[in-house]
């Protein structure tokens, strides 16, 4: 329970700074997906009885998550500012934000009526790889930025 309220502080804390604008740091933009990603594998190893019905619907919703994240990341804003390149998050990143939880819901409402163990979706492994997606957009937007060239 103390990591769902640690990760969740950690989610809305880089939300409000992308919201803002904050400069593109590498560093911080693969760092915690990674890490998440990471604790959500380190879960799913540790958890027993996972059937392939489990493993098929977590292979769906980690692609699912993975996209859903790439595309949000398409609508973050990335910018140069004082010669740096900057991020932030605009109305239509937080559209996107809204369309993915919608989507993930019913994904997840349709792996539950089909038997997926509620174990087998870390919400830590969710998170991780949603922002993953983020940070390949992101990434490959900031390579093609003016500012870099």
């Amino acid at each position: 329970m103390i990591w769902l309220l640690v990760i969740a502080v950690a989610v809305i804390v880089v939300v409000i700074r992308r919201a803002v604008g904050e400069p593109l740091d590498m560093r911080d933009l693969w760092v915690p997906p990674v890490v998440l990603t990471g604790i959500g594998i380190w879960i799913l190893i540790r958890t027993e009885g996972l059937g392939p019905r489990d493993r098929a619907w977590l292979a769906g919703g980690s692609l699912l998550g993975i996209a859903l994240g790439y595309l949000r990341g398409r609508f973050v804003a990335v910018f140069e500012r004082s010669g740096r390149l900057w991020q932030r998050y605009e109305g239509r990143t937080f559209a996107a934000v809204a369309a993915s939880l919608v989507v993930m819901l019913a994904f997840g409402a349709a792996a539950t009526r089909c038997g997926m163990s509620p174990s087998a979706r870390p919400v830590q492994l969710a998170i991780g790889l949603s922002f993953l997606g983020e940070a390949v957009a992101v990434t490959r937007r900031a390579a093609a930025a003016p500012a870099l060239r």
